[in-house]
Order: structure tokens, then C-alpha cells, then sequence
């Protein structure tokens, strides 16, 4: 097996949602290795300036690479939109955003040519999603909506709760005049409650999960470049937190939908100033 098959893939977010990332690579990918870096210490990115958002990419990509990664994962919708692009330009490793995958899965499944997007205040305002599909599919016409509880009630764990489905139907319902015949979830978080929502908007909805799309991206990748590991164990997961990690295992292993075993926190700064952990 090629040596640089048996490295890691690294993962990072601004905070929890990713780990639903994180879950369908396990699913996908037993045998791979993950680290995961959650800043925490720093969310929300959607708040911040691009040049902000590129410059802490810069910095969580400089921790994957120390712990020597074979590849990265964007696994943040308001990163992914802002600057993996130019990240793509600067780096050798292959990395892969959550945009593009769902955006290109909703442009394949669409019959009527209307899709729906959701996800955060940041994603939905940066029309990022809208581009990705015009530029894939010029004919589409689509309705987008922020529905920012979504986030806190996962988080809170208040999945098939009535709030939850009283929440999506405020949020979701105006669709139904639109006509889409597919939805894009464009937030890590939303797979979580991914029943509720179908249930919502309708079994006639074909809903575009972006944490399942970019785990067959990274599938793809990994085949393309010989780095697809073979080791016949189940793969290891190691979380980095930015800041203290209250609730961050509780939470996380719902996204996970298995036990996570260490959260360790660690200071970026010192790291890639000093090349310490310490």
C-alpha cells in the first residue's frame, strides 16, 4: 500500500456540525483515519470578513498539515463558500468543500428545474449556492431561506421535539408555492434532523444531504490520487477542540451517532508559533 495511504484525513469546521461529515465518512469510509478540528474558540465564521474566514483557514490548515493528513475536508458551509477556492490554488493536498458536492447532486436530481436551499443567515446570504447551481445549470430557479434555530435545536437535542416541527414548518412551508422538487440542506447541521424536515416539506421532496454528498466527493479523491486505505482495522477518529470543550463530546457524539473517545483541546496560536502542544 502506498505509505501516503495510511496518513489521516483531516477534518475541520468552526464548531460541532461537521462531525455529520465526519459520520458519513465512517459510514463510507470504515478503515480511514480522521482527525477533526473544531475551532471553537472563534465561531461563528459567518460573522466575519472573508479576509478573516481565509486567514483562519490558513491557520486550521496548518494544524491538519502538522498532523500530517493526506488530505482535508472543509466541512463548513460559510468556508467553503468564502475561500476554499483560493485555498484550492495555494495548496497541494487535495481538499474538499460541502458546496459543491450538495450543489452538484441537486443540479443532477432536479426534473423541474426548482430547487430549495436552506442553511445558515451567513450561507444563505453569501448566494453561494446560488451561484454553484446557475453555473452548473443556468435553467434552475431556486428559493432559499435562512433558518438559523435549526442550529441550536440540534444542538440542544431537541430532534423529533414539536418545537423542531413547528420551527420547520414556519420556515419551509412558503416552498410549497415554489414547486421544488429538491432541497438542499446547506448546513452540516441539518442531517440531523433530516426526518422532521422530510416530513415537512413532503416525501415528494428529494432531499440533498451535503455531509453525504462530500463524503462520495472524498470516496472520489481518494481513489483518484492512490489514497484510499486498505488497513483491515476500523478507522481512528481524534478531535481537537479550540476552546473548552463543554458539551462538545455530549453533543458530538449525537452527530456522530457513536461514543467519541477524547476531545483535546489545544491552542492554535502556540502551535503554530512555537510548534507546540504544550
Amino acid at each position: 500500500m502506498n505509505d501516503d495511504a495510511r496518513r489521516a484525513i483531516g477534518v475541520f469546521d468552526s464548531g460541532i456540525g461537521g462531525l455529520t461529515v465526519v459520520h458519513e465518512l465512517m459510514m463510507r469510509l470504515p478503515n480511514e483515519d480522521i482527525v477533526y478540528l473544531g475551532d471553537t474558540a472563534r465561531l461563528p465564521y459567518g460573522t466575519k470578513s472573508p479576509e478573516t474566514v481565509l486567514r483562519f483557514l490558513r491557520e486550521n490548515l496548518g494544524f491538519l498539515k502538522r498532523k500530517n493528513v493526506k488530505m482535508i475536508v472543509v466541512a463548513c458551509n460559510t468556508a467553503s463558500s468564502v475561500a476554499l477556492p483560493e485555498l484550492i490554488e495555494e495548496e497541494d493536498l487535495p481538499l474538499v468543500g460541502v458546496l459543491l458536492p450538495g450543489a452538484r447532486a441537486a443540479a443532477r436530481a432536479t426534473r423541474t428545474k426548482r430547487v430549495g436551499v436552506i442553511g445558515t443567515t451567513a450561507t444563505i446570504r453569501s448566494g453561494a449556492y446560488e451561484d454553484a447551481l446557475w453555473e452548473l445549470e443556468p435553467a434552475i430557479k431556486i428559493w432559499s431561506r435562512a433558518c438559523p434555530l435549526f442550529v441550536p435545536l440540534v444542538e440542544e437535542g431537541w430532534h423529533e421535539d414539536e418545537i423542531t416541527v413547528l420551527t420547520a414548518k414556519r420556515y419551509l412551508d412558503p416552498m410549497a408555492d415554489f414547486g421544488a422538487d429538491t432541497l438542499v440542506l446547506g448546513c452540516t447541521h441539518y442531517p440531523v434532523i433530516k426526518g422532521v424536515i422530510s416530513r415537512v416539506v413532503g416525501e415528494k421532496i428529494l432531499l440533498v444531504d451535503s455531509a453525504h454528498e462530500t463524503a462520495a466527493e472524498v470516496e472520489r479523491v481518494l481513489a483518484e490520487h492512490a489514497l484510499r486505505s486498505v488497513v483491515d482495522r476500523p478507522g481512528r477518529i481524534t478531535v481537537y477542540v479550540t476552546d473548552i470543550p463543554y458539551l462538545f463530546k455530549e453533543v458530538g457524539e449525537r452527530f456522530l451517532r457513536r461514543p467519541m473517545e477524547r476531545v483535546e483541546r489545544i491552542d492554535l496560536e502556540t502551535i503554530l508559533v512555537n510548534g507546540s502542544e504544550r
